[in-house]
């Protein structure tokens, strides 16, 4: 892999009334640290925390569904769960379906 010295040095010297090549290469590299940290990091560490609340759910525990659907876990399998949604009715549900636990009334929402 070449140097970037060696690069550089072959790129000569910027003219007149053009930009520096190395201002811009910067510039790039600022806006993407500035994604990685405001949208990149911040998506990762709430996957992380939902990957950790579905391993430790067990039956009797209230879930949401990502399409908002509510119910109460009633047995739990490799790869899915069991939840009863109704008195009679009962589906079963990917493990990946669950977007969190149901909120309790007058608890405060997290944002």
């Amino acid at each position: 892999m070449a140097d970037l010295r060696i690069l550089l040095a072959l790129a000569g010297p910027a003219r007149d009334g053009e930009p520096n090549p190395m201002a811009s290469l910067v510039m790039m590299g600022l806006i993407f640290a500035v994604f990685y940290f405001v949208l990149i990091l911040p998506m990762r560490r709430k996957q992380k925390k939902l990957e950790g609340l579905v391993q430790q759910l067990k039956a009797g525990d209230k879930v949401v569904l990502n399409s908002g659907i509510f119910g109460t876990i009633v047995g739990v399998e490799d790869d899915a769960f069991q939840l009863r949604i109704d008195d009679k009715t009962r589906i079963k549900v990917l493990k990946s379906a669950v977007s969190g636990l149901q909120p309790t009334p007058g608890a405060p929402t997290e944002k």
